[in-house]
């Protein structure tokens, strides 16, 4: 089989089409999300469903990075691939120490520990007892 240049531009150009109509939806994102904290080795994933509780975001995900750098890591990782997925840029907030990074991506907010700092703050029960919360822990 023999393919011409001006063949595999137009496909390009067909599959570049394609991935602009990806599902965009928060439940897309949410798992983007929870594939790239696993895939990355992050620790105790807790989804948290914030649908019905607050206005800012339909999912908030908790996990522990073993250290600062990992915290870092799983942060700028989720940024990278939101990007490249056409999710534009999420905002990272708390990069400067990395005990806590804040991962904004929309619908999805992104709170990275280490995990005394988590274990310290233990935001997950703050959020988790919510009317519409429906909690999954990987």
């Amino acid at each position: 089989m023999v393919f011409n240049l001006q063949e595999t531009q137009e496909a390009q150009a067909i599959l570049t089409v394609v991935e602009t109509r990806v599902d965009r939806s928060p439940e897309t994102l949410k798992s983007l999300i929870e594939q790239s904290l696993d895939a990355d080795k992050a620790e105790q994933i807790e989804t948290i469903d914030l649908r019905g509780q607050t206005d800012f975001a339909d999912f908030m995900i908790v996990a522990s990075g073993t250290s600062t750098r990992h915290v870092a890591a799983l942060a700028e990782k989720i940024q990278e691939r939101l990007k490249a997925r056409g999710y534009g840029d999420a905002r990272i907030e708390g990069s400067e120490l990395c005990n806590w990074v804040v991962v904004d991506a929309g619908d999805v907010v992104v709170h990275i520990f280490r995990p005394e700092v988590r274990e310290y703050y233990n935001i997950e029960k703050m959020w988790r007892n919510g009317p519409a919360s429906e909690q999954k822990v990987h």
